[in-house]
């Protein structure tokens, strides 16, 4: 297993755009995801609308690959906090499980926009998260807090804009 000093691994570690990701070298800036003709606040359901398209929130799906600390329970429910906060959502509730004897961690942090899960497989230095949100959330800023976190050699990222609404 390889460790990497934070700094080496926020210059190196290559992040892998799948599906209808498009930010570029992780500038996960809030301009990108303005939100625009908001209803009003007693009628908001939280769907949002960017580029022209209304949907209920972006869900994204992150393979992390050459992994350190995937059976870390407290590092990971860390990690979940400080993905709320980055994305500036609203923590409900964390629930995570650690198992026998591999020792890897599943769970899930409830949100008030939806909700982050994990699952790891420590003995193969690999990790599977979750990052759903709605409303004003930011779920992409959770790829740096990730490789702060876990030191991955390589990150996937596939996003989807998930409850589209056809116009």
């Amino acid at each position: 297993m390889h460790i990497a000093t934070p700094a080496a691994v926020e210059l190196e570690v290559p992040t892998v755009k799948v599906g209808r990701w498009n930010d570029q070298n992780d500038v996960l800036a809030a301009q990108q995801n303005q939100l625009q003709n908001q209803p009003d606040d007693e009628a908001k359901d939280h769907f949002i609308e960017r580029n022209g398209v209304e949907f209920a929130g972006t869900h994204l799906l992150l393979d992390l690959y050459g992994a350190d600390h995937l059976d870390d329970i407290a590092r990971i429910e860390q990690a979940m906090r400080d993905i709320v906060s980055a994305c500036g959502a609203t923590l409900l509730h964390i629930h995570l499980h650690h198992f026998s004897p591999s020792g890897g961690v599943s769970g899930v942090a409830v949100l008030s926009e939806s909700h982050i899960s994990v699952h790891t497989w420590p003995e193969r230095d690999y990790a599977a998260f979750d990052v759903f949100m709605c409303g004003d959330a930011q779920p992409e800023n959770a790829v740096p807090v990730l490789k702060r976190a876990f030191f991955p050699h390589r990150i996937e990222v596939c996003e989807e804009l998930r409850g589209r609404v056809a116009k």
